[in-house]
């Protein structure tokens, strides 16, 4: 376990892990959008999902606007104008996950497995999520509104994945209003899977409510605030037996922000 620690902090192999984990998304996404997504003529949400409905329309009209160019065309600009406020390394890696992505639908033609609809959108909803959640974990993603989103939030402070909702109910809309009603349906269907599947394993930013008892409030707080970036509270108390004076710390962090933090004080403060 040790040697896997050491490994970990090592940036080129960091830098393999996350290269590793952005051509297995690429891969599994342009998989699961040939097998389960077209067949069933669904789109997705965010901009993957604005690059299908720009196809399906063109043809409509009798042209041909492949989704894997609208995606990168859609991407490139927003990572441009998002990368200062995120970081470079974080909006180079998604962007080459949209890159590859878009090849290997280029490259690749993957024959559906089912005929029934509602099984096409169910797998694919929840394999397109797994394809989210392997380039989370490796520390990636898969751009479009990931940009806008973390963007905003670094320097507001504030989420903005109601706004991004919204945007993906409207273009739901669209689709239903062009292409039938039970498609736009099915597509809420599939975002839902998908949206479970990212809520259920990737824990990143769950928040919860830390509580530390000790009796050296200062140096921990400004440890959680040098890791986190996150300040903290601390309250008066005392303990009931020793009558000792004691202090409450109360804060609220990530899911990963706990860990790191649980992990500071095991080492640094044992008592």
């Amino acid at each position: 376990l040790e040697q896997i620690k050491i490994l970990q902090k090592d940036k080129k192999i960091r830098l393999v892990i996350t290269m590793g984990a952005v051509l297995l998304s690429a891969f599994i996404q342009a998989w699961a959008i040939q097998v389960f997504v077209r067949p069933a003529e669904i789109i997705s949400g965010g901009f993957s999902g604005a690059a299908m409905l720009i196809e399906r329309v063109g043809s409509l009209k009798g042209l041909t606007i492949p989704m894997q160019v609208t995606m990168i065309l859609l991407n490139i600009p927003v990572a441009l104008m998002c990368c200062r406020g995120i970081s470079v390394r974080f909006t180079v890696v998604s962007l080459l996950q949209v890159v590859f992505g878009s090849i290997f639908l280029q490259i690749f033609n993957f024959q559906p497995i089912f005929q029934d609809e509602i099984l096409n959108v169910i797998f694919g909803g929840v394999i397109y999520g797994t394809s989210i959640v392997i380039a989370l974990k490796g520390n990636a993603s898969t751009g479009g509104t990931d940009f806008i989103a973390l963007f905003v939030s670094n320097k507001t402070g504030k989420s903005i994945w109601s706004y991004v909702f919204f945007g993906n109910a409207l273009m739901y809309c669209v689709y239903g209003v062009i292409f039938g009603w039970k498609f736009a349906g099915y597509s809420i269907i599939f975002q839902f899977c998908n949206t479970q599947v990212i809520n259920t394993f990737y824990k990143k930013y769950h928040k919860k409510t830390l509580l530390i008892i000790t009796e050296d409030p200062a140096s921990i707080s400004a440890d959680i605030l040098e890791l986190t970036h996150h300040s903290s509270t601390i309250f008066k108390g005392m303990g009931f037996y020793s009558a000792h004076k004691k202090y409450l710390i109360y804060t609220v962090l990530s899911d990963s922000d706990v860990r790191k933090v649980r992990k500071q004080i095991l080492a640094h403060y044992p008592g």
